[in-house]
């Protein structure tokens, strides 16, 4: 129920649910690795174009897998990005982009559809922190091939924990379900037996004609389900979702309001042009000439009870897991020296803008 509520939400054929945010990009990138796919399926030493300036677990699949990051410079303001950089991103090797929508603010999805249609890309669209969020037009996460949200406690809509893959496209409908459910041929859902009439009259691999369809594996999968009590709550959560979404937006703009007299110290966040963004946070960069350092302000601010975060790993590779690729200079590219990337991970920070705050508590 869930699954088909959130599709039609959203405005995608299917929806896959699993238990995280992250198992959902798992799953999308794994999918894409698919036999199944032939020549389009992504091989290890494929490249995929993606951004320094981002969650680890949009990148982790990447490299488990051992394809290669190409790692694109970011927008300062807008936070996604820099599209002037994609043709140099560009080599025979590329097959994939992918790429979140930075703290509900949406990439530049003609720009980055238009590259992937025109050479023949997949596009993974990590829509976990703007579920909600439009693009001229039509809801994040009805761009890509395929899709990805999170339902951990901070984001737009909760389970406590789960997560969503979705897609308009059949045929990877049925490859992401595969590689969640064991990786089995099978399409059968769970407590449904012989949908296909032909249980025991397949011929797959090597095995004996007429093996159990229920236990013939197609793919190297995972078990990453969802339960049926985390539906429910993500059912109840999603009958909120548009009055969180304004919600959202309404903070957003109490703080832009009330820091923009402040541009001079901050650079202050930009909506992407075309995008209304259900907003995840709200980012600040400190400029050079401000005065004082990221470190000095966030500490004050949380020294009185206000939380903040950094703009989740500021730049992947300059963290502890990439020390053995950095060291011999293989398993990524950058393009160019990701100077915004730099200075998003020295001077950037944001603060929460969850439906929950109220206006008194804004105004502090």
């Amino acid at each position: 129920q869930f699954e088909r509520a959130f599709a039609k939400k959203v405005g995608v054929s299917y929806c896959s649910l699993v238990n995280s945010g992250s198992s959902a990009n798992l799953i999308a990138f794994m999918t894409l690795t698919s036999p199944t796919l032939e020549e389009r399926c992504l091989r290890r030493g494929d490249e995929v174009i993606t951004v320094a300036a981002s969650f680890p677990t949009t990148v982790a699949p990447i490299i488990q897998y051992g394809a290669v990051p190409i790692f694109v410079d970011v927008e300062l303001g807008t936070y996604n990005i820099d599209c002037s950089q994609l043709e140099e991103a560009l080599t025979e090797k590329t097959k994939a982009v992918m790429l979140a929508h930075t703290l509900g603010n949406p990439f530049n999805l003609d720009t980055i559809s238009n590259f992937c249609k025109q050479h023949d890309l997949w596009l993974i669209e990590d829509n976990c922190d703007a579920l909600g969020s439009i693009y001229k037009g039509r809801l994040t996460g009805s761009f890509g091939d395929i899709a990805t949200s999170s339902f951990y406690p901070s984001h737009h809509i909760t389970m406590g924990e789960g997560g969503a893959v979705y897609t308009k496209n059949s045929r990877l409908k049925m490859i992401i379900e595969s590689f969640r459910d064991w990786g089995r041929d099978c399409y059968c859902p769970p407590g449904k037996d012989n949908t296909c009439k032909n249980r025991f009259n397949w011929e797959l691999g090597t095995l004996p004609k007429g093996y159990d369809h229920k236990y013939i594996y197609s793919h190297f999968g995972y078990n990453l389900k969802a339960t049926d009590l985390q539906a429910s709550i993500g059912l109840a959560q999603l009958n909120k979702l548009d009055n969180f979404t304004e919600l959202r937006k309404h903070n957003w703009q109490r703080l832009y309001n009330g820091l923009k007299v402040f541009s001079d110290y901050f650079i202050l966040p930009q909506p992407t042009f075309g995008s209304d963004p259900s907003w995840f946070g709200f980012i600040l960069t400190v400029k050079n000439e401000a005065g004082f350092k990221r470190q000095d302000i966030v500490q004050y601010l949380e020294k009185h009870n206000i939380q903040t975060r950094m703009l989740f790993a500021g730049n992947i590779i300059r963290h502890p897991c990439f020390n053995n690729m950095r060291k011999n200079k293989q398993g990524y590219r950058t393009v160019g020296d990701l100077e915004n990337t730099d200075i998003i991970m020295n001077q950037t920070f944001w603060l929460g803008v969850y439906p929950g705050m109220t206006c008194e508590m804004l105004d502090f």
